[in-house]
């Protein structure tokens, strides 16, 4: 299967369109700019996936300053500019219409991380629940999904997992390790999450891991 196809598969075990869950691959947002619709998202997306990965690391949620949109989990706009993505080229143009491009902190933690260790070009990075949970007075905002939404999840990690059976699976953070555990998904371990000063943690943890 192509990477593409696996791209395409992943995305379409999600729902689009429903309230409070934004679909980073199917839905529209006011705030994307011109050029990063949904297509373009699927198409990072499946560059992100084109690797034989020894780790996915999976947090909880795709958050508004990352995933929602660039298309990669743990991943921000920032990030894609700078190109320091493997196997993703520097963007010309931006991702969203915010007056500069989203930094999300964890992202950036995370990918310095996966370059120090030297397995940034082995990792896969994902999400035990693929859509946006967002308050509906707020596109600009995150909020814990409902068991019922996180359920939505569940096809397309067990996708991933097949397609990569050889990968160690890392839990990134307590939240992630609990939905992780309660899918019956086995996980090589879990990491603290990088966020909230959680950085040297989540480094030493992953390195222990490897």
């Amino acid at each position: 299967m192509s990477k593409f196809s696996l791209a395409r598969n992943l995305v379409e075990t999600l729902p689009s369109g429903r309230d409070g869950l934004f679909n980073p691959w199917r839905d529209c947002c006011p705030h994307d700019a011109v050029g990063n619709g949904p297509a373009e998202k699927l198409a990072r997306l499946a560059l992100h996936l084109d690797c034989n990965p020894e780790f996915i690391l999976a947090g909880e949620a795709p958050g508004y300053q990352g995933c929602r949109y660039s298309g990669i989990a743990f991943t921000s706009e920032r990030l894609l500019g700078e190109g320091v993505i493997p196997r993703i080229p520097a963007l010309q143009g931006r991702l969203s219409t915010r007056r500069l491009p989203f930094s999300e902190p964890s992202a950036t933690i995370v990918w310095k991380t996966l370059y120090r260790l030297g397995i940034a070009e082995r990792t896969i990075l994902w999400n035990a629940m693929q859509l946006h949970p967002y308050r509906a007075d707020n596109l600009w905002s995150n909020r814990t999904p409902s068991p019922a939404e996180i359920s939505l999840g569940e096809p397309g990690l067990r996708m991933l997992i097949g397609a990569f059976p050889a990968a160690k699976i890392v839990a990134v953070g307590k939240k992630s390790e609990g939905l992780l555990r309660e899918m019956g998904i086995p996980i090589a371990g879990s990491v603290r999450h990088p966020a909230n000063g959680g950085a040297t943690e989540f480094a030493a943890g992953l390195k222990g891991l490897m």
